[in-house]
This record gives C-alpha cells, sequence and structure tokens, in this order.
C-alpha cells in the first residue's frame, strides 16, 4: 500500500468523524441562537407567570442572552422591568454561571468550524487528486459519516429518555468548575430542567434531520451514478 493510498484512507476516515461533530456543533450554535427555542420554553412552562415578567420582557432577555453570547462582554448586565420597577436580573453567581455557558458556546463554534475546515478540505483534496472515483468515495463517506451521526443521536436518545436528570447533572459536575449553576434566582426560574430536556430533543433532532439529508443526498448520487453508468455500457 503507497503512501498516497494510506494518507487517502487516513483522509476519509477523518471525514466521517468529523461530520457527526460537524453536525453536532451545528446544532448547538443553532440551539443557542435561536431566538424561537428560547420563546418556545418560556411559554411552554409558563414562565411569565413563575417569574411575574411580562412576555415583552422574557423577549428581550432571549434577545440578550444571544447577543451576550456573540459578545465581547465578559459579564451579563441585563435589566427588566416589572410590576413598576427596573431591577437587574441576574445575581453576580448567575453571571459568573453564564460566562461558564458563554465559554462553552464559543467552544462550539471553534468546534464547527474547525470540522467544518476539515470536512471541506478533505473534500477539495480528495475531488482535485480523481475528480470522477473520489466523488463516489467521498459519497460514502458521507453516508457512512451520517450513519455514524444517527448512531450516536439514538444512544443519546435513548440515554436521556431514560435518565435525562443524571446525564444534566453530570455533563454539569464536568463542564464546571463551580457550583453556580445551580445559584437561586431568576436563571432557574427561566430556565427549568424541562426546558433543557426539550431544547436538547430539538437540537438532537435537527442533528439528526441533517443526518438524514445528508445520507440521503449522498445515497441518491451513488444511485445516479450508478445509472449513468448501466447506460453507457
Amino acid at each position: 500500500m503507497n503512501i498516497m493510498k494510506i494518507l487517502r484512507i487516513t483522509g476519509y476516515l477523518v471525514l466521517v468523524l468529523c461530520l457527526p461533530v460537524l453536525l453536532l456543533s451545528a446544532s448547538l450554535a443553532w440551539g443557542f441562537n435561536s431566538h424561537w427555542l428560547y420563546t418556545y420554553g418560556f411559554e411552554k412552562y409558563e414562565v411569565s407567570q413563575a417569574t411575574g415578567l411580562p412576555e415583552a420582557e422574557l423577549n428581550k432577555i432571549a434577545s440578550a442572552l444571544i447577543s451576550y453570547f456573540n459578545s465581547d462582554e465578559e459579564y451579563i448586565s441585563l435589566y427588566v422591568t416589572a410590576q413598576g420597577r427596573t431591577f437587574e436580573l441576574f445575581t453576580p453567581e448567575e453571571k459568573i454561571h453564564f460566562k461558564d455557558v458563554k465559554g462553552l458556546v464559543q467552544l462550539d463554534y471553534k468546534v464547527f468550524y474547525i470540522s467544518l475546515a476539515l470536512v471541506v478540505i478533505i473534500a477539495f483534496l480528495a475531488v482535485i487528486s480523481d475528480f470522477r472515483q473520489n466523488w463516489r468515495n467521498l459519497a460514502k463517506a458521507f453516508i457512512w459519516g451520517s450513519v455514524l451521526s444517527i448512531v450516536f443521536i439514538i444512544i443519546i436518545a435513548v440515554a436521556s429518555f431514560f435518565n435525562f436528570d443524571n446525564l444534566f447533572l453530570q455533563f454539569h459536575l464536568l463542564a464546571f468548575t463551580n457550583e453556580h449553576w445551580s445559584a437561586q434566582g431568576y436563571m432557574l426560574l427561566l430556565f427549568p430542567g424541562g426546558f433543557w430536556y426539550n431544547a436538547a430533543f430539538i437540537c438532537i433532532g435537527m442533528m439528526a434531520g441533517l443526518s438524514l439529508i445528508w445520507g440521503s443526498l449522498s445515497f441518491l448520487f451513488l444511485k445516479l451514478d450508478d445509472r449513468r453508468k448501466n447506460k453507457m455500457h
């Protein structure tokens, strides 16, 4: 086996492994930036009644959080108005937690860009080296990457369905170096456990949809290419 063949196989394996990472990071990035997802959760869990904040203020909170996660601001500073008075929404402990969350969001962006760059570079190099044959190999790699994504989704979905609360707890213990994620205040009222359960399944559902689309298009390409070859013979 020559060195070029080894590099080509390695490239395809990297692409297969990168695709689930790309789709997951894209879905999470969408979730944190989806105004609809915030307001959907606020309405579903009757956050306005739990907090005493009017819907207009909840919409402002959703927009402010999205803006904060994409800004250079170290700590979020958010004032709301309810029942005739204006006050700062989050406590110092809650602000520290949102700073930690922002760090994870920014990390997700980096993972997305790196995985996207790897997929694009590998695909480009493969195509320019042997256009016709490597288009087929790329399609097969995308199919396997989509299959791997679906397997990952099934594992996470089953584990979450049976024990989401424990998974959520373990994630916080691993991801954060402090316990400010359980700080008492408006944060827990805005984002109850059920909010994250639904948000997780919506993001995983989006990842599943992207996996099926990517895999189906790759499969369709192979079938059309096979049909073209058969007509030529």
